[in-house]
């Protein structure tokens, strides 16, 4: 699962989380992976939350703009993460992993909410995550999301550029681009390691 905040600052204890993104991620019968559904919502700020005008800069939200289609913070992740288990279900799963651009920065932000609101059901495993900042300066020798696009041979557009769902549309791309370009090594391995204790019994014979 694909996630991407946007928020009014750096700290997830203090700064609030004014959008979240979640893109599905379908596995094809080949084993190959394509972007999914997007899930995306506007998010009312929590009570006392800090907003970093140097933030809100970047990301050109207005939280009090009066047309800003924003829902309370609760409800929201509720209704991700409503979705996000149904897809994990289906994929006969029992845990969601993040996958994130920087994963760190989302999952903290991500796990600040969940404690703030008290939900208790969170699809998401608390700490595991795949970071494609690291996937990236593998595959493409880029960290930079944009630079790493680009040289995926991909187009970047600055001007949708850190909206929550652009960016975990891009990061999706990104991440099934890297899986399918790795996937003629996954599939040389063996299924699983060899029993070394059967290995010594078959070497003794």
């Amino acid at each position: 699962m694909v996630v991407d905040v946007e928020t009014g600052g750096f700290n997830a204890d203090t700064d609030a989380l004014l959008e979240f993104a979640a893109v599905l991620v379908d596995p094809q019968e080949d084993g190959s992976l394509l972007r999914g559904e997007t899930i995306r919502f506007h998010i009312k700020p929590f009570d006392g939350a800090n907003m970093e005008a140097a933030s809100l800069a970047v990301n050109g939200i207005d939280p009090n703009h009066p047309l800003r289609p924003a829902i309370d913070e609760r409800d929201a992740l509720q209704r991700v993460f409503r979705e996000i288990r149904k897809a994990v279900r289906d994929q006969n799963c029992s845990r969601a992993i993040l996958v994130g651009h920087n994963a760190a920065f989302d999952l903290g932000f991500l796990n600040a909410a969940i404690e703030r609101t008290g939900i208790k059901r969170n699809p998401f495993h608390p700490f595991s995550a795949f970071d494609t900042a690291t996937l990236c300066g593998l595959a493409y020798g880029q960290t930079v999301l944009a630079k790493a696009v680009r040289a995926a041979g991909m187009e970047w557009d600055d001007e949708s550029a850190h909206s929550a769902a652009y960016d975990a549309e891009i990061t999706a791309d990104i991440f099934c681009d890297v899986v399918n370009r790795f996937k003629p090594v996954f599939d040389k391995l063996p299924l699983r390691s060899p029993d070394p204790i059967e290995s010594n019994k078959a070497e003794s014979r």
